[in-house]
């Protein structure tokens, strides 16, 4: 294992002091590194609050900033954070609106969370999200897995929340976009968490793994590795078909790379899935390519599909300003 590192032990909190330093203008780092909040709260806003466990830069503690997250409780690489971490960052950024926690579906997650906001003395809602198509049930989960689609969820209902939408609204609305949004992901080779020094799977020279997890979990199944074409046939269908009729009309293409996949691959996959989706009779009224929900040095993709009305394109196009997302501000 090569990585730029002191130690396995002091990874997270040396990376999170350089985030915090390299992007002051747009957050500060909570005590103890336990949360990255938006240097500049908004008041009166329903405060938004996200998070898990590290090795997915730019997800979440990247989206702080205007027009998305809050905060952000970054835990351990791969591991989910504490209850008392979502506390203290609730504390910090609930103006008097109230709290709209968005979980990712996974186990240690979704438990965390929810202990959380059961001890909050505030007014606490969540959103669970759970796109990934792949496979019902896997590693760490119960159902569906909250894969990229979890970003397009901090985005849409982050800029409702800059507008001034109250509580229920979005959790209503993170609910809709989310019920709008499928994933899945393949992978070329595993990732190397610090602590272990090993890949957490391995591939051969030939082989990919189809709808694999942003942890490495097992997909659907692993195969030779066939043309990006034929690859993008299949994710693309995978999520149509479980759109069912509802695979119509406008919609937001995402690209999103694992980590070690470089840029010119990822926009080549683009390609491939926009002709699939307008053969579909689909129009691509949005476009997202890059690494925006990563699993440390994994190479591979995801594709994510998200039926856009008027409304929730005007809300996706609405200014961000995030150290990983940013326009119209």
């Amino acid at each position: 294992m090569k990585k730029f590192m002191n130690s396995a032990d002091t990874i997270l909190p040396e990376s999170l002091a350089g985030f915090a330093a390299a992007h002051a203008d747009i957050v500060t780092l909570g005590e103890e590194g336990k949360f990255v909040r938006r240097a500049a709260l908004k008041p009166g806003k329903v405060a938004l609050i996200s998070g898990g466990g590290s090795g997915h830069e730019p997800l979440h503690a990247g989206f702080v900033g205007l027009g998305m997250l809050d905060a952000a409780c970054p835990g351990q690489v791969f591991t989910s954070p504490t209850p008392d971490q979502m506390l203290e960052a609730a504390a910090a950024v609930d103006t008097g609106a109230g709290v709209l926690f968005i979980v990712k579906n996974y186990a240690g997650d979704i438990m965390n969370f929810d202990m959380a906001r059961e001890m909050s003395p505030g007014e606490v809602a969540t959103v669970i999200t759970d796109d990934d198509v792949a496979v019902e049930n896997s590693t760490w989960t119960t159902g569906r897995r909250g894969v990229a689609g979890t970003m397009i969820v901090e985005k849409i209902v982050g800029a409702a929340a800059e507008q001034g939408m109250d509580l229920a609204a979005l959790q209503a609305l993170g609910t809709r976009v989310n019920q709008a949004t499928r994933s899945m992901g393949a992978a070329l080779s595993g990732c190397t968490v610090p602590a272990a020094g090993k890949p957490n799977f391995t591939l051969a020279e030939d082989e990919i793994e189809i709808g694999v997890g942003i942890h490495g979990e097992p997909g659907r199944r692993r195969e030779k590795l066939g043309t990006a074409d034929a690859l993008a046939a299949e994710m693309v269908a995978a999520i149509c078909t479980d759109f069912g009729e509802r695979a119509k009309g406008g919609v937001l293409l995402l690209v999103n790379g694992f980590g070690a996949t470089p840029l010119m691959e990822l926009y080549l996959m683009y390609h491939a899935a926009r002709r699939e989706l307008e053969a579909r009779g689909l129009h691509i009224d949005r476009s997202l390519v890059g690494n925006f929900v990563t699993s440390l040095d994994m190479a591979g993709c995801s594709i994510t599909v998200t039926l856009l009305d008027d409304a929730l394109a005007a809300l996706w196009d609405a200014p961000v300003h995030t150290a990983g997302l940013r326009w119209g501000a």
